[in-house]
């Protein structure tokens, strides 16, 4: 099985420092820079980790020290000029000030400045970075980020499990984040960094390379800014997912995943197929995405949204066994008779939900969520320009005895707070609210006794919701009625599911500082809100 000791990562660095090397960590530099690239057959300048997209992917091992120096070289004013990193499912317990949110934890990095950022990480998994200063990552700043179990439960599983097996899912825009206007649609997905346009059919796929007969660890990462996707590779039904955004599951075997942005999977492929090439990649996505066809077989990513299919290659890239020939794919796309449900995962390590619940008594403290999207408004205050965007906002119902309610609008200071609220007082801006610690007790800042947590509740799309510093546990998923206390879903993103749907979940309040919930794709509106 191919793995990353100690010493190949001192290995790494050096290489880095010599070239952009393809890893890099736990300790080393990030260059941020401004390029020009050809992702899908149209060249634009981007914002680039290590001179690639997606940027370096950055490795350690659990227990691992991050000493990750970000140093600002860009130089282009068509884009944002200064920048910060979040390292998307780390908890940062006790190093809140790296957490990388700009404005919350930390000022923005100016260009021709660095940012040293120092933190431990305990946890394992697949993980990634960004941009988390407005839509700059859109731009292109976003890389996957993997932690390395030693110990991993699963390690009999696969024979290989290295950055070659590390596959991303990206929305690609032809218009810079400053210059676009309204919601802008994905020109492209890319995967693996590679993907085509109905104008571009000749531009070159992603491709994933397997040895026939070896098993192989996927770690599977959607880094869009707004689609989700269903995922699938033509001929192999048998996907054995063993994590979800850094939390090891128990085996679950689908033929098709729904990857929501910001989420991450690991699953086991057996390369056990005949020798060839095979589409791998079927996506779909809630807003306005192109889409891909292979003729041989491949990997197909189809978007939920938009242009649909895969004609001509999009929405795909390239499963190729070693020995096949080098041609884009002609398998047919499976009928998927396995789709993978939220509800149905567990994670390996079952504690059950807090507390145990019961049907009656009053919450001492409720956070019900409705999520909609209130229309156009002013661009976002740091990304400058005269266009506007489509916002989606919390809208206000953070119910407490002393009626306090969320929250404060930071992307739209022209319009008065009360116009966001549903009654009581508006939080002055930064929009925080306090959450005492639950001193080792599971805390969904609820009363324990109740069968409820935080409910979200979507009026509009579908949204990816992401809490910074915590995993929690789904007691509910999206397109379910049903309650699990004893072995939910854990995970750090959560799709809040179709209108008028309901998605409940529990943590623990056990990270002190700020909580942070992503709600909205990054061009609907990046860090909808604070927790």
């Amino acid at each position: 099985m191919t793995r990353l000791s100690a010493s190949f990562l001192s290995i790494a660095l050096v290489v880095a420092t010599l070239a952009s090397a393809a890893t890099v960590g736990p300790v080393g530099d990030i260059l941020v820079a401004n390029a020009s690239v050809t992702l899908d057959g149209t060249t634009r300048p981007a914002v680039l980790s290590g001179g690639q997209f997606p940027g370096t992917t950055i490795i350690g091992n659990k227990g691992d020290r991050f000493q990750l120096n970000v140093v600002n070289n860009q130089f282009d004013p068509r884009m944002l000029q200064s920048t910060s990193i979040h390292w998307h499912g780390i908890f940062q317990n006790g190093t809140a000030s790296y957490d990388g949110a700009a404005f919350i934890t930390q000022c923005p990095i100016a260009h021709g400045n660095s940012f040293l950022y120092d933190f431990t990480v305990n946890q394992a998994g697949t993980f990634w970075y960004h941009s988390h200063l407005s839509t700059q990552y859109c731009d292109g700043l976003r890389g996957p980020m993997v932690v390395y179990d030693p110990q991993d439960p699963y390690l009999g599983y696969y024979d290989v499990d290295d950055e070659s097996t590390v596959l991303t899912l990206a929305d690609w825009y032809h218009t810079l984040a400053k210059q676009a206007t309204g919601t802008p649609a994905p020109d492209s997905t890319l995967i693996q960094g590679l993907g085509r346009t109905a104008t571009t059919l000749t531009a070159p796929l992603g491709v994933l390379t397997v040895q026939q007969g070896l098993r192989y660890r996927i770690r599977l990462i959607n880094i869009a800014c707004s689609p989700n996707y269903v995922f699938q590779i033509d001929g192999h039904t048998n996907l054995t997912i063993i994590e979800a955004d850094g939390i090891t599951t128990k085996p679950y075997t689908v033929d098709q995943i729904t990857i929501f942005a910001g989420q991450r999977y690991s699953f086991i492929l057996n390369a056990n197929q005949a020798v060839g090439n095979y589409c791998a990649l079927k996506i779909s996505c809630p807003y306005v995405c192109a889409e891909l066809m292979v003729t041989s077989i491949g990997i197909r990513a189809n978007p939920s949204a938009g242009t649909k299919g895969f004609a001509g290659g999009i929405n795909s890239a390239i499963l190729r066994y070693v020995g096949a020939a080098n041609a884009d794919p002609t398998s047919t796309q499976d009928v998927s008779t396995n789709a993978f449900v939220e509800a149905n995962m567990r994670p390996l390590d079952s504690p059950g939900a807090p507390l145990t619940p019961v049907s009656s008594g009053t919450p001492a403290k409720s956070f019900n969520f409705a999520i909609s999207v209130v229309g156009i408004f002013p661009r976002l205050p740091f990304a400058h320009g005269t266009s506007s965007h489509t916002a989606c906002t919390l809208a206000g119902e953070r119910q407490i005895r002393d009626e306090r309610r969320l929250l404060r609008p930071t992307y739209h200071p022209s319009a008065a707070a009360d116009s966001f609220r549903s009654g009581g007082r508006t939080i002055a801006s930064p929009h925080r609210l306090r959450i005492p610690p639950s001193q080792g007790q599971r805390h969904p800042g609820v009363d324990p006794r109740r069968r409820t947590g935080p409910s979200l509740s979507l009026t509009a799309l579908k949204h990816p919701f992401h809490l910074h510093g915590h995993a929690f546990d789904v007691v509910r998923s999206a397109g379910s009625s049903v309650y699990n206390y004893v072995d939910p879903p854990r995970r750090d993103v959560v799709s809040t599911g179709n209108a008028g749907d309901n998605v409940t979940i529990r943590f623990v309040t056990n990270n002190d500082g700020p909580a942070w919930d992503d709600l909205c794709p990054a061009y609907n509106a990046l860090s909808a809100s604070d927790l």
